[in-house]
């Protein structure tokens, strides 16, 4: 395992300094699942996700692009990036909940993995606050990186959607 690349050497906070870097394509994905349980899911199921709230699918894509482009503003090391592109896709586990996938691409110095799972982790907060009025069972789980290239060393997760 390498050093923590947030540390100074005193072992202080620091932004990473990416301005000798060579600029490249950086694509992420990452995932979250949120269990909603057979109640809520029959509920939204019966109704294609639309609550009085609106479309709860397509609530989280937007709220999942919106925290993509705030990424820096929320996790403060995380560089402004500048982004590319935003694919979000939201499919059903039938009786159990919602994979979500949030796939994050920019070209530039660093990377856009903590995009990736920032779109994915506001998406299923979303979901979770457009839910709440039917439970507060619901769960978020598996919050993780599933693939990134572009960087130093490209990273592929073995993960079964």
């Amino acid at each position: 395992m390498s050093e923590f690349s947030h540390l100074d050497n005193a072992g202080q906070p620091n932004m990473v300094d990416v301005s000798a870097k060579a600029d490249s394509v950086r694509i992420a994905r990452a995932q979250a699942r949120i269990e909603l349980g057979p109640e809520i899911m029959a509920k939204l199921s019966a109704t294609d996700f639309v609550t009085a709230k609106g479309s709860i699918i397509q609530t989280a894509i937007i709220a999942a692009t919106m925290a993509v482009k705030n990424t820096a503003q929320t996790i403060p090391l995380c560089h402004n990036i500048p982004i590319q592109s935003v694919k979000t896709r939201i499919e059903p586990i039938p009786e159990w909940g919602l994979h979500i996938e949030c796939r994050v691409k920019t070209t530039g110095p660093t990377g856009v993995e903590m995009e990736a799972l920032h779109g994915a982790s506001v998406a299923a907060l979303t979901i979770y606050d457009m839910c709440k009025a039917l439970s507060q069972r619901m769960v978020i789980h598996e919050v993780l990186l599933l693939e990134k290239t572009g960087g130093k060393q490209d990273y592929v997760r073995e993960v079964n959607p």
